[in-house]
């Protein structure tokens, strides 16, 4: 089992920052895939940005050039970087795992980002 603890959602008025960051612990393999996606309101869940060990971020292309995902040293944290936010960002961004392979994932509970004047 692997536990994920999402934070760092909030309000944000347009052109503005926020830093996400989510901590897994349990069963954490060397190797694996942890990103984000997100959920906008009445909308489908979709991909925001993933970071495999030893590999090349992937992003969604409605968030190139403005997000930025990165790994903590000890391969059980992810972050997102937040920038230029636009009201069409407004979801809940939910934390992702995979292990080694991509047969086992897993969610975290999802912080809600919500960027409006």
């Amino acid at each position: 089992q692997v536990q994920l603890v999402e934070s760092g959602g909030g309000l944000v008025q347009p052109g503005g920052s926020l830093r996400l960051s989510c901590v897994a612990s349990g069963s954490i393999s060397s190797i694996n895939t942890m990103g984000w996606y997100r959920q906008p309101p009445g909308k489908q869940r979709e991909l925001v940005a993933t970071s495999t060990s030893g590999s090349s971020p992937d992003y969604g292309d409605s968030v190139k050039g403005r997000f930025t995902i990165s790994r903590g040293n000890a391969r059980n944290t992810v972050f997102l970087q937040m920038n230029s936010l636009k009201p069409e960002d407004t979801a809940v961004y939910y934390c992702r795992y995979l292990n080694s392979g991509g047969s086992t994932s897993y969610w975290g509970q999802g912080t809600q980002v919500t960027v409006s004047s």
